[in-house]
């Protein structure tokens, strides 16, 4: 056998003390561990606990294992979301197939975790699909045509309410220099199909909503692509004199969106349609993972959050440097407000959270949560309650109902 593995080095020695030599269905190892409301998947794949992490251990032909293996690498240096790929056993004894070992996605969700749970009765259909279009595209942008674009093969992240989108699994993608419409097209509709498919399998297991009609979700998937390609590709004829301000409107709606704009491109486009000269407008969208705010918060306090939570959390930090102000008097700079921030107002919640309820959320959605119920309790009371103040009774009220939706547990062995 041959192991290639690159996660941390005290992963890697327990990783490689696991019996490779034995079909992953066999397996009966005390560090095996199940996720509740996993994706459906063709193959055999197991989970594995080691070294405060979860690694995911998927049997597949070793042609497309190694393929996978390739796919995922590229994908991470994209920087599009996607799993970790540590690792890949070929030559197994008997030729049994090859395994592909991912890192499991901290705080991650299935579709049907959060189906089966929805957070104050509210099904997130509208949010998943946004998240798992969004995904779709950043790929598309990059020539990665999946070839098996599902709610199975994604996993999801809470982000700051919203929901970011991670794929999982790239057996039959193919990564071209940039993709054809037809290419574009068959990958949407294989989609369609797919999503379809899983929301009737909801249905079946009494999971889904009765007003939520499958197909007419999985066509709405096809929309949502069409508006969000539109937007981030199309080529417009603009006036000279509308330039300044049809560009900065359109590079202002591609950032709200969560994309980046590499390249601003105009080419003499002859007249308009009222006989003006104009131009053609042509916008390179950056297909890189959002990160912007990321790294400024990241560069201010050390943590790390996604871009919506990013975003959140240095406005709270603009509104605590402002209260730092004016109670000083004076001017506070931005690098002494925010360790301030951290100390003072993070810090103390993170800590506060009642150690039964820790795990529930990563630590800084639980904080924009709380940001979140301390806007709830001063609209209702009509004054500002604090921060501490609402952590509190957000941790007495609001969490414990938090579902504890991908729950790690032993998988006991069998009797025999």
């Amino acid at each position: 056998m041959r192991f290639v593995f690159k996660p941390p080095a005290e992963a890697a020695s327990g990783l490689l003390s696991l019996p490779w030599h034995r079909p992953l269905g066999q397996w009966r190892e005390e560090r095996l561990v199940e996720i509740r409301h996993r994706g459906l998947s063709r193959h055999t794949v197991r989970f594995v606990a080691e070294a405060g992490g979860v690694y995911a251990l998927k049997e597949l032909d070793e042609r497309l294992a190694r393929r996978e293996y390739r796919l995922l690498r590229r994908l991470r240096e994209l920087g599009i979301p996607a799993v970790e790929v540590t690792g890949i056993v070929v030559d197994r004894p008997d030729g049994q197939d090859a395994v592909l070992v991912t890192r499991f996605l901290d705080h991650a969700s299935s579709y049907r975790a959060l189906f089966a749970n929805p957070r104050g009765g509210h099904h997130p259909t509208d949010r998943l699909l946004d998240a798992l279009v969004e995904l779709l595209v950043r790929l598309h942008l990059a020539g990665f045509m999946w070839g098996d674009c599902s709610l199975s093969n994604t996993l999801f992240r809470l982000d700051a309410g919203a929901f970011s989108a991670y794929l999982v699994d790239a057996e039959t993608a193919e990564l071209h220099p940039s993709l054809s419409e037809g290419q574009r097209t068959y990958d949407v509709e294989l989609a369609r199909e797919r999503i379809a498919g899983e929301l009737f399998d909801l249905h079946a297991a009494g999971l889904l909503p009765p007003e939520l009609d499958p197909v007419a979700v999985a066509d709405d998937t096809v929309r949502r692509y069409t508006a969000l390609w539109d937007e981030l590709t199309r080529e417009e004829v603009i006036g000279p004199e509308e330039q300044r301000f049809r560009i900065a409107d359109r590079l202002r709606r591609i950032n709200e969106l969560g994309f980046d704009v590499d390249e601003v491109e105009l080419v003499d486009a002859g007249e308009t349609a009222d006989g003006r000269p104009g131009n053609m407008l042509r916008v390179r969208t950056l297909v890189a993972e959002p990160g912007h705010h990321r790294r400024l918060l990241f560069a201010r306090t050390g943590l790390n959050a996604q871009e919506n939570q990013a975003r959140r959390l240095l406005n709270d930090i603009a509104g605590y440097r402002g209260h730092l102000e004016r109670e000083s008097g004076r001017p506070v700079p931005e690098a002494v407000a925010a360790s301030r921030w951290l100390t003072e107002v993070y810090d103390p919640v993170v800590r506060a959270v009642p150690d039964d309820l820790r795990g529930r959320l990563d630590e800084v959605e639980l904080f924009h949560e709380v940001l979140e119920h301390r806007w709830f309790l001063s609209e209702k009371l009509g004054r500002d309650v604090g921060t501490t103040t609402a952590a509190r009774d957000y941790f007495r009220n609001v969490l414990p109902h938090v579902p504890d939706e991908m729950t790690i547990k032993p998988v006991l062995p069998s009797a025999d």
